[in-house]
């Protein structure tokens, strides 16, 4: 019979610091890349379905892109950890979809 006693090994979690140390700015700005990627691909979305949206989505969805694509690069040159890169590339990858997706429906003229 198994006891419920714990075995010495200390339960996983999610971090973007595996390596032990503290990276609170890069990790602020990792999850504030992925925020404004998911923001812009969105609105990339809703401006490409929607066929009579306002050219204020149009922008927001241009810019914000835009914002997330420069950050994420910036970023990756100063990123330490993995879990990082993972989220700041997620995050360009959404602005960048959400910024071409802006573009071509009005971009910055609306």
């Amino acid at each position: 019979m198994r006891s419920s006693a714990p075995t010495g090994r200390r339960a996983q979690h999610l971090t973007l610091d595996p390596d032990g140390e503290r990276h609170l700015v890069t990790d602020a700005l990792a999850i504030i890349t992925l925020v404004l990627g998911i923001v812009s691909f969105v609105l990339g979305m809703i401006v490409r379905n929607t066929p009579s949206t306002s050219s204020a989505l149009h922008v927001t969805a241009t810019v914000t892109g835009v914002v997330a694509v420069i950050l994420g690069l910036v970023m990756q040159m100063l990123s330490a950890t993995r879990p990082e890169r993972i989220i700041i590339v997620t995050g360009i990858i959404g602005g960048f979809v959400g910024a071409c997706l802006g573009l071509a429906h009005g971009g910055f003229s609306g």
